[in-house]
C-alpha cells in the first residue's frame, strides 16, 4: 500500500523507476524461462511427422514466395470453435521441420493447417487459377502463372541446406531428390515404390493435367495436400480445449 500511496515519487525518480522496470523485467523473464528447465522437450513426441518430399518442399517454397502466409495461417488454436471448424489443434511437432514455420495470427482466408485431403487436386488447381470459380465470394488473387515449368536443378543442394539446420534428410534422400520429385509428379512413367517408402503419405500423381512436365502448380498442390496428414490424431491423447 505504501508503494501505491507514494507512486508519484517512484515515477518521478529516474533511478527508482529504472530499478522498478528492471525488477519487473527480471521477474517476468524468470516466470517464463524457469519452467522450461523442468521439462525435457517443448515439442510433443508424436509419430508420423517426416521431412517434406522434394516436390512438397518445392511447393512450400512457392507458397512462401507467393506470400500465401500473409492471408492464411497454419495454426489451429486450442479453442472449441477453432477445433470444431478446422480439426485437432496444431501441435508444435507438426512444424518442427518447417523453416520458417507458418504459424501466425492473420487470416483473410481460412487456416490451412488441416487442408490436406479436404479437396481434390482439380479443386485446388481451379482455385489457384481463378478462386472465384469455386468460391464466388473469394477475394484471393489468381495464380495462373503457376502452370509454368518448375525449376528444380538445385533440389539436392536445398535438401542439404535444410539438413544443416536440423531437418533429418538422409544421404539416400538427398541423392535421389530429383528422381523422387519426378516420380511423385509422374507416377505413370517412373517407379514410385522408393519415393513412397522414403516419404509415407506422399500424394502421387500428375496434378495439373500436364504430364509432359512438372509445373509449379504440381508442387504447390502437392504441398497443400499433405498439410495436416502426417499425424494420426486418433492415437493422440486429446486435451481439453478452452471455450
Amino acid at each position: 500500500m505504501s508503494v501505491i500511496k507514494h507512486h508519484a515519487k517512484l515515477e518521478t525518480n529516474v533511478f527508482l523507476l529504472a530499478v522498478g522496470i528492471l525488477l519487473t523485467v527480471v521477474t517476468g523473464g524468470l516466470v517464463e524461462i524457469v519452467p522450461l528447465f523442468t521439462i525435457e522437450n517443448t515439442i510433443e513426441k508424436v509419430d508420423g511427422v517426416r521431412p517434406y518430399s522434394p516436390l512438397e518442399q518445392a511447393g512450400r517454397n512457392i507458397y512462401v514466395r507467393e506470400g500465401c502466409y500473409l492471408c492464411h495461417s497454419q495454426m489451429v488454436r486450442p479453442f472449441k470453435d477453432e477445433v470444431e471448424r478446422y480439426g485437432h489443434y496444431s501441435l508444435a511437432a507438426e512444424s518442427k521441420y518447417d523453416h520458417p514455420f507458418q504459424w501466425g495470427s492473420k487470416r483473410t482466408g481460412p487456416d490451412l493447417a488441416r487442408v490436406g485431403g479436404k479437396y481434390t487436386n482439380d479443386w485446388h488447381v481451379r482455385h489457384l487459377i481463378n478462386p472465384r470459380d469455386v468460391v464466388p465470394e473469394s477475394v484471393m488473387p489468381g495464380y495462373p502463372h503457376l502452370k509454368r515449368k518448375l525449376a528444380f536443378n538445385d533440389v539436392e543442394a536445398h535438401l542439404k541446406t535444410l539438413r544443416g539446420v536440423g531437418v533429418p534428410y538422409t544421404d539416400e534422400q538427398i541423392g535421389n531428390a530429383k528422381a523422387d520429385l519426378l516420380a511423385q509428379a509422374n507416377p505413370d512413367t517412373t517407379e514410385t515404390s522408393d519415393v513412397a517408402k522414403r516419404y509415407p503419405k506422399a500424394r502421387l500423381g500428375d496434378i495439373d493435367g500436364n504430364a509432359a512436365e512438372v509445373t509449379e502448380m504440381d508442387a504447390l498442390v502437392a504441398y497443400l495436400q499433405v498439410l495436416g496428414t502426417f499425424v494420426d490424431f486418433t492415437t493422440v491423447k486429446p486435451e481439453k480445449v478452452a471455450r
